[in-house]
């Protein structure tokens, strides 16, 4: 069972990284192609290109010139360290213990506009480079087109491994475009997370987003490979809608917070 999930905007390069094993991203050199097209951009079409104020963009226009293709505990984190957004504070993968942290290497994967996938221990450096930005690059008008078959033939060849060969979407639709569901082979389960308000349950980003992280602890946490054992889970008062779930949309709800 490998389990997909979005990056974050925010990054955490001040806290001491828990651990130090690390890997490296096996898209270096793709990686390195996007960063020199990238560097030619100008502070003022970086600013455009992704929506950010100067400071941003000249912040995001420094780390792509800071940039190697020589990854050292220096210059980068451990990807699922770095990581700072919704997701990841749900997840708290600096309270894992070693074995936790080696199952979690071994069951997630993160979907990255400019590393592609990355495992949870892989070395990254600081960037900003959102899947869905229209970036024309040689091989097309955005990233979707960049990336190609590449990110599904990574995901499925890791799935072939696995001894239960589910995938666990717990990525967001821009980063999920990216893979190539009718290529990949396997199933594709899609947890949905609703919760409460004024009497109606709805999607709400900011919880559900939170969710996808705490869905990926609960099963690094109870070492869960089976699809069907998803539906125990039950942090932060989620639980199963057995009515409102399908086999490969199950569906959490919680209670008005």
């Amino acid at each position: 069972m490998l389990i997909v999930l979005s990056p974050a905007k925010s990054l955490d390069y001040e806290t001491p990284p828990v651990t130090d094993k690390f890997t490296l991203p096996v898209f270096v050199n793709e990686s390195a192609k996007l960063v020199n097209d990238l560097k030619k951009l100008s502070l003022q079409e970086v600013a455009e290109l992704m929506s950010l104020s100067d400071k941003l963009a000249a912040l995001n226009v420094a780390r792509f010139a800071d940039w190697s293709k020589t990854f050292t505990t220096k210059n980068s984190k451990q990807a699922i360290l770095a990581f700072n957004g919704d997701v990841y504070e749900g997840l708290d993968a600096n309270s894992l213990n070693k074995k936790s942290l080696d199952y979690l290497q071994d069951h997630v994967r993160v979907l990255s506009g400019l590393y592609g996938v990355l495992k949870p221990l892989d070395l990254m450096q600081a960037y900003r480079l959102e899947m869905g930005t229209s970036f024309k690059n040689a091989v097309g008008k955005d990233l979707y087109a960049f990336w190609g078959e590449k990110i599904t033939k990574a995901l499925k060849e890791e799935l072939d491994q696995h001894k239960s060969k589910c995938l666990i979407n717990l990525a967001s639709d821009e980063y999920f475009k990216s893979v190539k569901p009718a290529n990949l082979g396997h199933p594709i389960i899609a947890p949905v997370f609703q919760d409460e308000k004024a009497g109606k349950y709805k999607i709400i980003s900011f919880y559900a987003k939170r969710a996808r992280g705490l869905m990926t602890r609960f099963i690094v946490d109870n070492k869960i490979d089976k699809a069907e054992d998803l539906k125990d889970f039950n942090l932060e008062g989620y639980q199963y809608a057995a009515k409102e779930s399908t086999a490969d949309k199950p569906v959490f709800r919680r209670k008005e917070q």
